[in-house]
């Protein structure tokens, strides 16, 4: 049997840990050759500690620099003419742009293109120049023959298709990248000590932190001594990115937490009642909260991209109106005041994380979407 490579190409290397991992460890185990393509930042050990192949990607995730962007798209397009991939498998915006032109030039013969949220590129308010010429360059290099678009909702495929990059027939549904339903497995909340509502994100205004600790200072009269609000994530080079003084500002480090990164996100949904995630940001389908569903925890969040994806309002939790401190105070307020209303929504959020989520049919997915590729 000849074995086929599989280049799986990821913007950084933790996101790739937290988001692909389990399906480049079953590609292998099915008998793809995998090479993780992302760049270091010093997680390219551990991707390697659990026995796959690296490449040191060099690029910028939000640089604009031109010089450096084509340097990028240089670099795969060498990278693919030398390895000569069966199939790559690009994540995130920054490496679908290059890598599929990279692609093109170097005639790969199978593409999937994993769109894991547009970041705004198509933001009705972006004016920038990448985002003006960006879907010129998608429609161009999106025009070929074996190439699949992955889509986590169906809003981002319908501008996909509205701006002809792909045809309808190129587009395939995996909801999320998953979670291992038996390590994020049901728990219940906990019955003693203060009540703790999560946020779990990178520390971007778009994500809703504002939002939240705004909320949590509306409720500070009422629920001081028997609330703790935790933000748990760490800085970001984005461009809207919130500094560390910007966070100890709202941070008091008692009502109102900043835990920077962490590695224990599972034992600290555990740890709460409620997740909390009033993102407008143009997300893919966040796996915090995919996680939260899974654990079993009530979550409220916006009837927006990619989040209204994963609640139902008023069965597992609630959705409210992007930039709505007043909605997101009243939603708070049912749930902090109702112990038995979180504990039913939360035994929903499980079932359904067990319905939609399940890691074992997205990894399932994708293989046949590889098989596919190969046999196109």
């Amino acid at each position: 049997m000849i074995m086929m490579k599989l280049f799986i190409v990821v913007n950084v290397d933790w996101f790739f840990l937290s988001h692909r991992k389990d399906v480049a460890l079953a590609a292998k185990k099915a008998g793809w050759v995998v090479t993780i393509v992302t760049a270091d930042t010093g997680k390219l050990k551990d991707i390697e500690a659990i026995g796959l192949k690296t490449i040191n990607l060099p690029m910028s995730r939000s640089g604009m620099n031109i010089f450096q962007e084509l340097g990028t798209l240089n670099f795969l397009r060498e990278l693919y003419k030398r390895e000569k991939p069966d199939v790559v498998h690009h994540v995130g915006m920054k490496t679908i742009l290059w890598g599929t032109l990279a692609a093109k030039f170097s005639k790969v013969n199978g593409v999937v293109n994993a769109i894991s949220g547009l970041g705004g590129f198509f933001a009705e308010d972006n004016k920038g120049l990448l985002a003006r010429v960006m879907p010129k360059v998608l429609k161009y290099s999106h025009n070929r023959k074996n190439l699949l678009c992955i889509f986590q909702n169906d809003d981002d495929k319908g501008l996909y298709v509205k701006n002809g990059i792909i045809k309808p027939d190129q587009a395939r549904y995996i909801k999320g990248s998953g979670v291992d339903l038996s390590v994020f497995c049901y728990t219940p909340e906990p019955s003693e000590g203060k009540i703790r509502v999560i946020l779990t994100a990178r520390m971007i205004i778009e994500k809703g932190i504002f939002i939240l600790s705004e909320a949590a200072e509306r409720l500070r009269s009422k629920y001081g001594d028997k609330v703790e609000f935790l933000l748990v994530g760490g800085l970001d080079d984005h461009p809207g990115a919130i500094t560390k003084e910007q966070l100890d500002a709202v941070c008091d480090g008692s009502y109102i937490q900043w835990l920077g990164y962490r590695t224990d996100v599972k034992e600290l949904l555990q740890s709460s009642h409620i997740v909390a995630f009033p993102s407008y940001y143009m997300e893919g389908l966040p796996k915090s909260l995919i996680e939260a569903d899974a654990i079993g925890r009530p979550v409220i969040t916006c009837n927006s991209v990619g989040c209204k994806e994963t609640v139902i309002d008023g069965y597992n939790g609630y959705l409210i109106p992007t930039k709505d401190v007043d909605a997101l105070v009243e939603k708070l307020d049912i749930l902090l005041s109702n112990a038995s209303l979180r504990q039913e929504m939360g035994r929903h959020s499980r079932t359904y994380a067990e319905e939609n989520f399940d890691i074992n049919v997205v990894i399932e997915r994708h293989l046949n979407i590889y098989k596919e590729l190969i046999n196109g």
